[in-house]
């Protein structure tokens, strides 16, 4: 079959669905599923899947499972009732497979009061749908289950297996989430994450680690504070030796895809501070919380070893800090970069196909930001990431351009005829 003719089949096919499409974005961002909540949305997934004609799985991660594994990130948080819904489209086991990934966990849309329109209201403004997930990403996890609809409201078989993901804990690390499905043999030749990536392929990003440094002051009765020694004043040359450190390596570090994708190739943020306890008492501690970025050829260890050095020099030229050094505490987030080499067949076919669609040479780009494609390396598959045309992602008026979602509909749809054959 020439391609033109299955391009037109599935175009017809797509635009069948397209009201429903957007509809169904619609209801799911109205469902909210900050992390650790995501039970009512997979509920509704699961639904969607099965009315899909998939043959559905449910399950909840189990830390005992997963915990040993070097992709695992702690978050603290319990995996109880916070499943992971499988639906899979069978093919030949011998075909080649593909896995569309999804997460439909969300951050937080506070502070609410800013928005607006109402963060979990879906609401239609021309091309523009809003919602906190719309763009991050329930519309790229529907992408994934309506490609497969498309093709087959189309007439179209794929040969190999196709299996749909839609998992939990992305935001907080995947652990609980694409991790635990891959470790528990829900794996495949090639896996594509639909992230809001701007109709670009993402086959890199950034190593994160995150860490606290905590200082020790002395508390006093403010009506005596001279005879105290206030911890938020003794935090501050820490902060600022971390952010000089930031500026010096967003000038002397550099990786081209990151640059394309995130503007900068690493950054270290300073994202939490929590000092004192009391107004009429001086700060007797006071806790920074930051995140770390690093690009592909660095080791996460010398990275580890710069950051304590740089917050024990600093400390180094105050006499108080130097008799009470500064603590380091390394948590939560602790990946390495990730890089796909984008020759694979697999990236390859996706790239084909996005540039079919779009009529243009898709670019391959990386982020400064991670995301589940990282854990593909540990199970030797090809991974990439590809997505809608969406913005204030984790802000204010988070929206997804619903015409760039049919594209990356298209384009999945492409991919998985192209990758995995089909029958007609």
């Amino acid at each position: 079959m020439e391609l033109h003719e299955i391009q037109s089949r599935l175009g017809d096919a797509i635009g069948e669905l397209e009201a429903e499409f957007v509809r169904t974005i619609q209801e799911l961002v109205r469902i909210p599923s900050v992390v650790g909540n995501e039970a009512e949305a997979q509920n509704f997934m699961e639904e969607l899947y099965r009315m899909a004609g998939l043959e559905v799985a449910r399950f909840e991660a189990h830390r005992h499972k997963i915990e040993k594994h070097p992709g695992f990130i702690d978050t603290g948080v319990s995996y109880e009732n916070r499943p992971n819904i499988i639906g899979t489209f069978p093919g030949n086991p011998n075909g080649p497979s593909i896995i569309l990934n999804g997460h439909i966990d969300v951050v937080s849309p506070e502070p609410i009061q800013a928005w607006t329109r109402d963060p979990w209201g879906g609401q239609i403004e021309g091309d523009r749908l809003y919602g906190r997930g719309a763009g991050d990403m329930k519309s790229g996890l529907l992408a994934n289950l309506f490609a497969l609809k498309s093709l087959v409201r189309a007439g179209f078989k794929p040969k190999g297996t196709v299996m749909l993901h839609s998992v939990v804990d992305e935001e907080a690390g995947g652990a609980g989430g694409t991790l635990a499905c891959l470790m528990e043999g829900y794996t495949a030749d090639g896996m594509i994450c639909t992230e809001p990536h701007n109709l670009n392929i993402t086959i890199s990003h950034g190593g994160i680690n995150y860490f606290r440094v905590r200082v020790q002051g002395q508390t006093a009765h403010a009506g005596l504070a001279h005879l105290g020694v206030n911890a938020i004043g003794k935090i501050y040359p820490i902060y600022q030796a971390l952010v000089d450190l930031d500026q010096k390596r967003g000038r002397e570090i550099s990786f081209p895809l990151f640059e394309k994708g995130s503007g900068r190739s690493c950054h270290l943020n300073i994202g939490t501070m929590h000092a004192g306890d009391w107004p009429s008492t001086v700060a007797g501690s006071a806790v920074v919380e930051c995140r770390v970025g690093f690009v592909p050829g660095e080791c996460m260890g010398d990275i580890k070893a710069l950051i304590e050095n740089t917050i024990m020099e600093a400390a180094q030229e105050d006499p108080w800090l130097r008799d009470h050094p500064p603590q380091v505490e390394w948590f939560g987030w602790s990946t390495d970069p990730w890089y796909q080499n984008p020759e694979h067949p697999f990236v390859q076919t996706l790239k084909k196909a996005a540039n079919d669609i779009l009529g243009r040479e898709v670019e391959f780009i990386g982020r400064a930001s991670g995301n589940d494609g990282r854990f593909s390396q540990y199970f030797g598959m090809a991974g990439a990431c590809i997505g809608a045309k969406a913005a204030n992602i984790h802000g204010i008026d988070e929206y997804v351009e619903t015409s760039s979602v049919i594209q990356i509909v298209h384009i999945l749809a492409m991919t998985v005829l192209q990758w995995c054959g089909f029958e007609a």
